[in-house]
Formats: C-alpha cells, sequence, structure tokens
C-alpha cells in the first residue's frame, strides 16, 4: 500500500494517472517504471475478479498507488478490494448522501465504520496485522462518483459525509441521465458539472475526471480537478499501434 496517497490527495497535489482493463501485470509494471502517480483499475466494466485485481497490484508495487472502481458500492465489493490491497476504492452512481454514508462505512474500520476484519494480503497475510487495523482508516482514500443527475441535485449533501475524500465526475452517464447522451459539451450538462465543482470546492473535497488525452483534461485541471486519469490500457496499445502502421505504409520502396 502506497501509504502517502490519500495525503497528498488531501493536500491538493496534482495526481495524473491513466486507467487499466486488461489483465496484465507487466502493463502494469510498464506504467509502475514510467512514473505515474495512480493507476484506476476499473473493476466495473472490464472482466477483473478481485484475484486479477490483486496479481495487478501485486505487480505495482509499494510506490505505485492503486485504486479501484468497483462494481457496485456494496459491502462485500469493498471488503474484498481492501482487503487485496488497494488504495482506495471509487464507488459508482452514488446518487445520495446516504448511499455514500454506506460507503464510507464499509470502507472504515470501527469506530468510523464496520469493515470487517480479517486475515489479508492488506495486513501481510497477518504479519503486519495490528500495524494494519491500527492505520487503515487514515490511509484507504474513499472516492464516489458523480455520475446522475440525481448525484448533481443531492450533490450539497453527499460532499457533507464525514470521511469522503474525492468526488469522481462521470461525464458519459451523467449525459445519459440527462437523456443527453455523449452531449458532453451540452451547456445542461457543463452547468450540472459546474455545480458539482462548485460544491466540492466550497466544501473542501477533492475532484477526480478521466479523459481520453491530457487535452481532455487540461480543462478540468484549470478548474482545480486535481485526481486526473487519461487514456488506458487499450487505447495506448491501439492508438500506438495504428500510428505505427501508417508510418509504415507511407514508406515508399526505393526503385
Amino acid at each position: 500500500m502506497n501509504k502517502n496517497f490519500r495525503r497528498r490527495l488531501l493536500q491538493g497535489d496534482l495526481l495524473a494517472g491513466t486507467m487499466m482493463t486488461l489483465k496484465s501485470p507487466e502493463i502494469v509494471e510498464m506504467m509502475a517504471g514510467i512514473g505515474f502517480d495512480w493507476l484506476f483499475l476499473d473493476a466495473e466494466h472490464a472482466s477483473y475478479s478481485t484475484g486479477d485485481l490483486q496479481a495487478l497490484l501485486q505487480a505495482a508495487g509499494p510506490e505505485l498507488a492503486c485504486v479501484a472502481r468497483l462494481a457496485a458500492g456494496d459491502e462485500v465489493s469493498i471488503k474484498k478490494a481492501l482487503d487485496i490491497g488497494v488504495d482506495g476504492i471509487i464507488a459508482p452512481q452514488i446518487n445520495s448522501a446516504e448511499n455514500a454514508e454506506h460507503v464510507v462505512r464499509c470502507a472504515k474500520y470501527s469506530p468510523m465504520g464496520t469493515r470487517g476484519v480479517g486475515i489479508a494480503r492488506s495486513n501481510l497475510y497477518g504479519l503486519e496485522f495490528q500495524e494494519s487495523i491500527k492505520t487503515a482508516n487514515e490511509n484507504i482514500t474513499v472516492v464516489v462518483q458523480a455520475e446522475h443527475i440525481d448525484a448533481v441535485k443531492n450533490i450539497r449533501s453527499i460532499v457533507k459525509v464525514k470521511g469522503l475524500d474525492a468526488v469522481m465526475v462521470g461525464p458519459y452517464d451523467l449525459s445519459s441521465s440527462m437523456g443527453k447522451l455523449g452531449q458532453v459539451d451540452d451547456p445542461e450538462v457543463v452547468g450540472a458539472i459546474d455545480e458539482v465543482t462548485k460544491a466540492c470546492h466550497d466544501a473542501g473535497v477533492r475532484l477526480g475526471i478521466f479523459g481520453v488525452s491530457a487535452e481532455a483534461v487540461a480543462p478540468y485541471i484549470e478548474k482545480g480537478f486535481t485526481l486526473v486519469f487519461a487514456g488506458c490500457d487499450t487505447l495506448l496499445l491501439g492508438q500506438a499501434a495504428k500510428d505505427l502502421l501508417t508510418d509504415l505504409r507511407g514508406i515508399q520502396p526505393q526503385a
């Protein structure tokens, strides 16, 4: 576990990451060597099992922070992800303060929450048990996604939830919930994102966002978003391959 990730997030450091969707420890090892601050492990849309996630964490090593977006913000999903040693969790489709409170409660040990205690990778299979349960609450990062118009309507109460560290905006799902699928530049969608942005800034809650490129997230960084990630393993590989093929096709053989 990277014990500095949550501290850096809360103090407002710009944390640059990318998304992992493939079951490839080798790619994660490369990302660690490149120097990303964190990796977004997409257990919501990718076909990751808990074992797959653990293999990626082991490949990442202790220096590269890994945060898992779960399939759902339920107790079992949160517990399993934390037990294998993720640095934080991102719960999708959190549309009310009650939803957010449940996520925080499941992610924190008593007295802050109700997280179950067990022998797991997160405590070095019991060898660092006492140290782990004493420090987990201060080291685990809890993020919820605001990706529905209901979340926007309730954002002022969501950001007041104690123990919530950041809100990750999901523009595409948000646009879908507004009947404007994919229209992330629509004025109403932009206005909804602005509402989330202002509420988080007012409450001192950090903001996160994804973009397909650095250029896509740049406007949000300028607005104070600090938990950012761009591109993903498949896009990076696919685009590099397409560019290479284009270059190869462009070489003219000598007569």
